[in-house]
């Protein structure tokens, strides 16, 4: 239960800091994109642009969205969105332009200050905590993440995660090494 507990208060201050922090490094490019999209039904419908963590709209406002909802659609930097609020305020999200992606494997790490990165390409990417949270990720996990295909991305959007210790020689389990008579597994 302490641990359990421990990792909400984590979890806590992870989406505090994710809220209070600054902006996407490429934020200017995301902006452009989002100008040119709509508001429609006096502020009903919104068009906007994901920026790893909230959809900028064309307003220049940001809108939170749901870290559940990013993680499990797995929306990169760039996906346009349609937030529609609802008469009774509720916002709903729908991903109707996806950007092209591209998929990396990395490491995830955590800093002095207790952030969570994935290191992929040599580069640091921010990830939601809630798909580490998701797949029990620790540091030294391999972490596949999903990056946009055209921008430099601050953010990237976690695919899986293979767990530092799924077995002693660092290979999936039912993998066939080289040199076993193990069969072959399709695609993980």
């Amino acid at each position: 239960m302490i641990e359990s507990a421990e990792k909400n208060i984590q979890s806590a201050r992870q989406l505090l800091r994710d809220m209070m922090g600054g902006r996407v490094g490429d934020s200017s490019e995301l902006m452009k994109k989002a100008q040119i999209l709509n508001v429609t039904d006096g502020g009903k419908v919104i068009e906007g642009v994901f920026d790893g963590q909230n959809m900028m709209g064309p307003d220049g406002k940001q809108y939170p969205v749901p870290a559940n909802y990013a993680s499990k659609s797995k929306l990169v930097e760039g996906d346009v969105l349609k937030l529609t609020i609802a008469d009774d305020g509720s916002f709903i999200y729908k991903q109707i332009g996806p950007v092209e992606r591209r998929k990396v494997l990395g490491v995830l790490v955590q800093d002095e200050k207790g952030e969570y990165r994935v290191v992929a390409e040599g580069k640091p990417y921010k990830v939601l905590l809630a798909s580490l949270t998701y797949f029990k990720s620790e540091p030294g996990d391999q972490v596949t993440i999903v990056l946009p295909q055209d921008l430099d991305a601050t953010w990237g959007a976690v695919e899986n995660v293979i767990k530092k210790d799924q077995t002693a020689d660092g290979a999936l389990p039912g993998m066939r090494r080289e040199g076993s008579d193990e069969a072959e597994l399709g695609e993980i």
